[in-house]
């Protein structure tokens, strides 16, 4: 069958959506189900800087952090069974755009601002959160991401208050692999 996308077989899975919105989670379980090692890239980069995401923010800016994202980026997706849970954004920037779309089975997740609010209000560990009004914050990203995340991903799965596992299941059906 003729697919408009990376065949998931041999290509790297990539989750793609806003912070809160499930990626590393359900990335997790569905690398557990297909017996494919999981990476998820701030996590990464972390490791790989030896210091979190807070302090490369604090010492080199956004654009610093979203240079070192886009250099892990292109390292990791050659990695053909590989299910990577992506930054929230790591589609702000063209080049890993098109990367993610041309190397990856690219699956969006989406979750809404109620949603999103929920997982989110109390984290106190995202750079992008530290303001007097976090929830407008993350209406504002949302609002910004959204035409992005839609423009890379090869699907979209609603993600919702379900458990998940169901999203999940939902994966592996759409995937065809279950």
């Amino acid at each position: 069958m003729t697919r408009p996308f990376p065949d998931p077989s041999c290509h790297p899975i990539a989750f793609i959506g806003m912070m809160g919105s499930g990626k590393s989670t359900v990335g997790k379980r569905l690398a557990r189900a297909l017996g494919r090692p999981f990476l998820d890239a701030d996590s990464e980069l972390e490791r790989r800087c030896g210091v979190p995401i807070q302090t490369i923010f604090e010492l080199e800016g956004e654009e610093g952090f979203r240079q070192r994202e886009s250099e892990l980026l292109l390292g990791l997706t050659g990695s053909a069974d590989l299910i990577l849970a992506t930054g929230g954004g790591a589609v702000l920037r063209q080049e890993n755009r098109e990367h993610l779309k041309a190397h990856c089975c690219v699956i969006y997740l989406q979750a809404s601002l109620q949603d999103l609010w929920v997982r989110l209000r109390h984290d106190r560990s995202r750079p992008l959160l530290k303001t007097a009004d976090p929830k407008s914050r993350i209406a504002e990203l949302l609002r910004f991401r959204e035409p992005l995340y839609q423009s890379v991903a090869h699907w979209s799965i609603p993600t919702g208050r379900q458990a998940p596992e169901r999203v999940v299941q939902d994966i592996l059906r759409l995937l065809e692999i279950n």
